[in-house]
């Protein structure tokens, strides 16, 4: 991490971390990667209610995660920071690969 941080600049990033802290938002955004989708998309996607998926896509693109392109009665939403996908890569990676050595300890025990 960058040493010249500043108080400022470190808010800003533990907001973007509270950001990405919810379930939901990380589903939306997962479903997002994938290319543009309507709301409609979302909630079939998702699962979870219109206004819910709509809720979280508001507070998305407030903080500049997504963009929204209105066609019609209809909005489409599409990635915003696509440097998103490296970080969550990043911490999807390391999950995966302390799971697999956790399942290996364990397996490890029942021989």
């Amino acid at each position: 991490m960058n040493t010249d941080m500043t108080d400022e600049m470190l808010e800003l990033i533990a907001q973007r971390f509270r950001l990405l802290a919810d379930p939901m938002r990380l589903k939306i955004l997962h479903q997002l990667q994938q290319g543009e989708r309507s709301v409609t998309e979302l909630v079939a996607a998702t699962g979870a209610s219109q206004p819910n998926v709509s809720k979280h896509l508001s507070t998305l693109r407030s903080h500049g995660m997504v963009k929204r392109r209105q066609q019609g009665n209809l909005a489409y939403f599409s990635i915003g920071a696509p440097f998103i996908f490296d970080l969550c890569n990043t911490v999807c990676d390391g999950m995966r690969s302390e799971w697999e050595q956790k399942q290996r300890l364990l397996g490890a025990g029942q021989d």
